[in-house]
Order: structure tokens, then C-alpha cells, then sequence
């Protein structure tokens, strides 16, 4: 069976767990040929680690996907996560429409806002891109303040409704999507997971696992490029989006149980090979 090859588009912080640090090894161990395209490179993350530096790299990101067309290499998926400005956004859809064919697989998550609020340096005008952006893909995967601020809808806190996740879900399916994603999904204290809608079959999938108290940065890259990685290998939106809760729950896990500073991300790479088996490798 042919190699699938995904480009994931995200920044390199050097140190934290998150973007593309978390994006190649996790795509890879699903069994993907993984390429990056690198947005910035930052020595940390900017989650509560102060004095870090950041090059912008995104006069190098046409010149690299050309190249890539030159050389006619083509991409089965394409992920994108944190973006950071309105250029990057422009710059990353041109880039999406310069590489995928009639069958490229697209997943964005928006990574730009949480606990009801927009991420430092955003706006709403930033908000309205992205949505605008998210609409074009196969595969859109907010949380739940994300999905809000794209559907219009008045953000609110759990435990949530069916009615109410049901309701994003849908709300979130435009003419391209075939999947909708929501992480931090939760009906009761206990579980947090997430829920699934899947356009064509007009299905609804939930997945929970324990809730460990706590915000663990990077858990959503981690949710994110474990459920896509999934979703490639087995074509079951089921099985890979139990299989991404249960793979960041215990990230998540290993971090509260060693209880490590958690501004420097979760321990998921003890978790890749169980993972990588779970998806039919190491046969």
C-alpha cells in the first residue's frame, strides 16, 4: 500500500510540546510520511515562558511550495494549526490551492482562542479570516470558544448540552466539510472528550475519557494531529476520535502523575508506540 504524505503547516517552537514538535512525531507514527512547513521558529512556546525569540519565516513559505511543485510532488493531506496574523493566513490558503488535488484531505484547526476569549494579539477581524479560511477545509476542528466565535453563537461554560454540541457541530458544516470536530467537550465534571459530526452520514460521535483538573499546554495540537493521523490510517471517524482522547488522556496522565512543570508540555511520546500499534503498525 502506498506511503500517505501529509504537510503539516505550523510554527517550530523549539522547546513546549506543541506545533510542529508534536505534529511530525505523532503523524509519523501513524505511518505517514510527514513534511513540514515551518511558519516561524521560536525558542519556546509563549505559554507563560517569557523572553522568547521568534523568527518570522514567511517569505521562505511560496518559494518552498514551488519548489515542491516543480518537483511535482503532491500531498495526500495538509494540516494546519496556530497561524498568528492575517498575512499568514493568506499566504498559507494560497499555498493550499497551489498543492491539493481533487483528493487532498485538509484539516485546520484555528487555534485562536479559548476560555472564551481570543488569544492575545487577535481580533475580530483576525477571527472572520479564519473562519473564512477553516470553511475551505475538509476537516475543521475548533474548541468550543473557536466554534462559538464562527457560528455566531453566545459562548458558554459546561458541562454543555447534546443539544448545544449538536448545535455547533452543525452550525460549523459548510459546503466543503466533511467532518466537524469540537474538543473540551464535557456532560459532567468527570469526563472531558470530544464530539464528531459526520456530514454525510448526518451522525453525531461522542468520545470521553477522565477528566484530570488542570490546562496542560499543547494537549490541543496533540488531540488534533493524533485524531488526523488516526482518521488517515483507518478511514474511521469513530475508532480516531476515541483513539485521540484516549492518547492525549494519557499524556496528560504520565505529566499530573510525575507532576512536571506543566508550561513545558505533556509526556505523549511514551505514548507513540501504543499509538502507532493501535493504527495496524508493527505488524
Amino acid at each position: 500500500m502506498k506511503q500517505k504524505r501529509v504537510v503539516s503547516m505550523q510554527d517550530i517552537s523549539c522547546f513546549g510540546k506543541c506545533s510542529q514538535t508534536v505534529s511530525l512525531p505523532i503523524l509519523s507514527a501513524a505511518g505517514m510520511e510527514t513534511v513540514i512547513l515551518p511558519t516561524a521558529l521560536l525558542s519556546t512556546h509563549t505559554g507563560g515562558l517569557d523572553g522568547y525569540t521568534f523568527l518570522d519565516l514567511k517569505d521562505q513559505l511560496l518559494p518552498i511550495a514551488n519548489h515542491w511543485k516543480s518537483l511535482g510532488i503532491e500531498f495526500d493531506a495538509m494540516i494546519t494549526g496556530y497561524v498568528g496574523s492575517s498575512e499568514m493566513i493568506g499566504i498559507l490558503s494560497d499555498i493550499e490551492e497551489l498543492l491539493r488535488n481533487k483528493n487532498t484531505l485538509i484539516l485546520s484547526d484555528p487555534a485562536m482562542a479559548d476560555n472564551g476569549k481570543l488569544y492575545k494579539g487577535f481580533d475580530e477581524k483576525y477571527a472572520e479570516e479564519m473562519r473564512d479560511f477553516c470553511a475551505k477545509a475538509d476537516i475543521v476542528l475548533p474548541n468550543i470558544t473557536e466554534a462559538c466565535m464562527m457560528t455566531g453563537t453566545e459562548y458558554r461554560e459546561g458541562p454543555y448540552t447534546k443539544e448545544f454540541i449538536e448545535g455547533l457541530l452543525k452550525k460549523l458544516a459548510g459546503p466543503h466539510q466533511k467532518l466537524t470536530v469540537l474538543t473540551g467537550v464535557y456532560f459532567n465534571p468527570k469526563e472531558l472528550g470530544a464530539a464528531l459530526y459526520d456530514v454525510k452520514r448526518d451522525l453525531v460521535i461522542y468520545a470521553f475519557n477522565k477528566r484530570i483538573e488542570g490546562y496542560y499546554h499543547g494537549t490541543g495540537d496533540i488531540f488534533a494531529n493524533a485524531f488526523f493521523g488516526a482518521y488517515l490510517a483507518l478511514n474511521d471517524p469513530k475508532t480516531a476520535l476515541q483513539t485521540a482522547v484516549d492518547f492525549t488522556y494519557e499524556a496528560i496522565r504520565r505529566t499530573y502523575d510525575a507532576k512536571t512543570d506543566i508550561r513545558f508540555g505533556v509526556n505523549f511520546e511514551e505514548g507513540l508506540y501504543g499509538y502507532s500499534r493501535k493504527l495496524g503498525n508493527h505488524e
